[in-house]
């Protein structure tokens, strides 16, 4: 596995903001994906870690461990049948079209995501990071329903708010670090405006369409695929001519350093280390 030193994540970013395509990832005839990493950003993600822009067809990855972080499953209203979530803590539950999983994996724990016989998800994984104090807590988990998820409207847009706060409107709460989470939809000269704290970070993936972002005296065009990451103003509009879907992530920065492989976030290589050693003996739990 390769080891990310990432230091300069405890300052203050110099850019005032950076785009990014991502990477490209298959796996067999079942998997597909555009993987956007927090080195891309230059400090910018922060809070997150990872955003995969996936479409599963089949099983693909297996059970596999996670530490140090929170995985967040985001699934988009346009899937197809179910996506079974199982993990260490007991939890076995089918997520539906539209549906959110958090799951806190900590100081470590087990996880299996695959779409059940012929179902098509399409949706998000989010590696979140956790403050560094909270990186030994216990593992926890909650299942978000589609149905609960708040909306707000805008111009000719609609908005899911499946996390935080925005516009007054307040959603789920996503545990550790104030983090918000819209799903948003544009139609054809559409328009939607989104305030909130100064002082946070924004991040926004083009999932269709070429939607236009402003914020303070910015304006950007993206096409879709593209990601964007700024130190936002309290202000963000979002705008398109044609149809259009974006997702926007807003969060507090954490500003901490820390060292990843693979599937593990911790503060330095003897963290790492150790809960690596916990995987192999296992110590971080069984699906069984």
């Amino acid at each position: 596995m390769t080891t990310h030193l990432i230091d300069k994540l405890a300052g203050e970013p110099c850019e005032t903001y950076v785009q990014s395509a991502g990477q490209r990832i298959a796996r067999g005839d079942g998997f597909s994906a555009t993987s956007y990493q927090h080195t891309d950003f230059r400090g910018l993600m922060d809070p997150l870690i990872m955003v995969d822009h996936f479409t599963m067809t089949a099983p693909t990855f297996g059970t596999h461990p996670h530490a140090g972080l929170s995985a967040v499953t985001v699934v988009f209203e346009d899937s197809e049948g179910t996506f079974r979530n199982r993990d260490s803590l007991g939890n076995d539950i089918d997520l539906e079209p539209g549906d959110l999983y958090w799951f806190k994996a900590a100081r470590g724990a087990m996880h299996n995501e695959q779409p059940r016989p012929g179902s098509r998800t399409h949706a998000l994984q989010v590696f979140v990071g956790l403050p560094a104090d909270r990186r030994q807590a216990a593992p926890s988990a909650f299942h978000l329903r589609a149905q609960d998820v708040p909306r707000l409207q805008g111009e000719r847009a609609t908005a899911r708010l499946l996390l935080g706060e925005s516009n007054g409107l307040v959603g789920a709460t996503a545990p550790d670090n104030p983090l918000s989470l819209l799903d948003i939809t544009l139609q054809p000269g559409g328009r939607f405006a989104q305030h909130g704290a100064d002082g946070s970070h924004a991040w926004l993936l083009a999932i269709d369409g070429v939607p236009t972002v402003t914020w303070d005296n910015e304006r950007v065009e993206m096409k879709a695929g593209t990601a964007i990451a700024f130190d936002s103003s309290s202000g963000i509009s979002i705008s398109s001519d044609d149809a259009a879907h974006v997702v926007l992530f807003r969060g507090k920065p954490l500003r901490q350093a820390f060292v990843q492989r693979g599937p593990f976030v911790m503060g330095n290589a003897g963290e790492l280390d150790a809960v690596e050693a916990a995987y192999r003996d296992g110590l971080l739990g069984s699906l069984d």
